[in-house]
């Protein structure tokens, strides 16, 4: 009866704790993104890089009082390196304004933001804190890779890397003695990401909730990814060639949806809505995918991916 009593007040006591819990709901996406845009350009308007060349550490420095060092700010809509650029990102039924920094384009390929990256950064997260009653806004550093060994599936990693990876170029590279590679005239800079972007109301181990990124980065390489199977890959299937593709809102014309199912093309097993799977109309007679080079176009040119595209969707009218 003891034991029976103990039970019956703790299961009690649990449930009255449970009901009494209360659950924050996230702050709203339009007033949370106004706030982080506020801090980032307030970072990048009082914030210098040290040494801007694309093969060192990135080192990001408060511009001291009186000091005339050139904020990063200084370098927007350059038209030589670095450059300070932003693109548009429509999610949460809002536009974000997502800025980035390049240091160096980069001489090989793009990745789309459905391809895989091996990328070194620097990861820090920007807050406010007070002393003295004076209020500060800094960056606090929280992970970094320098020598990456696994490549990031960008589909999986937060929108902002995805959003932003498409817009460098990979390098080139060696094998030393050693075993190592030697990386160089990768694409590098340094992405500011809104927390919308990011790991926004959930934070991250030692990330904060709601909390604007900064990234320095450097692409070493890429691995194309083919979603859906149908022996083309991903980036083959970007019709108009941006380097994004997603899925799109009811109703919103999707340029990289060839039949407008809804599905885009890279994860569409059946691009042209024919009935016929994509892999089976490029398998030849002995079961053998044809490689997309050497898949006929409209007019017989192999060479041309959008006219092989075409080919493939019954198009070539």
């Amino acid at each position: 009866y003891f034991i029976l009593l103990i039970t019956t007040v703790s299961l009690f006591s649990c449930s009255k704790d449970n009901g009494s819990a209360e659950i924050t709901p996230p702050r709203d996406y339009a007033t949370q993104y106004a706030t982080d845009l506020n801090d980032i350009e307030e970072y990048l308007k009082n914030y210098y890089i040290e040494d801007v060349s694309p093969d060192v550490d990135t080192k990001i420095t408060k511009i001291p009082a009186g000091g005339t060092q050139p904020s990063i700010w200084s370098y927007k809509d350059n038209t030589s390196f670095p450059k300070l650029l932003s693109r548009d990102v429509k999610l949460h039924d809002i536009t974000y304004k997502l800025y980035y920094l390049v240091l160096r384009e980069g001489v090989g390929e793009s990745p789309t933001n459905t391809d895989d990256v091996l990328a070194a950064y620097k990861g820090e997260y920007l807050s406010r804190t007070k002393v003295a009653e004076v209020e500060n806004l800094g960056a606090t550093f929280f992970e970094r890779s320098d020598n990456p060994q696994t490549f990031f599936s960008l589909p999986s990693t937060i929108v902002g890397w995805g959003e932003s990876f498409p817009e460098f170029k990979t390098g080139t590279y060696s094998s030393n003695a050693d075993g190592t590679v030697s990386y160089n005239n990768y694409g590098s800079g340094v992405l500011f990401i809104p927390s919308g972007l990011g790991y926004y109301n959930s934070g991250s181990a030692s990330i904060p909730a709601y909390a604007p990124l900064v990234f320095s980065v450097k692409l070493y390489e890429i691995r194309r990814v083919d979603s859906d199977g149908d022996g083309i890959p991903n980036y083959l299937e970007d019709l108009d060639g941006d380097g994004y593709m997603r899925i799109m809102p009811t109703g919103v014309i999707n340029p990289d949806d060839t039949d407008g199912d809804g599905i885009p093309n890279f994860l569409d097993t059946d691009d042209d809505g024919d009935g016929v799977s994509t892999k089976k109309e490029i398998t030849d007679a002995a079961g053998k995918i044809i490689p997309f080079a050497s898949i006929p176009s409209c007019d017989g040119n192999t060479t041309d991916p959008a006219r092989v595209k075409k080919h493939l969707d019954k198009s070539c009218q």
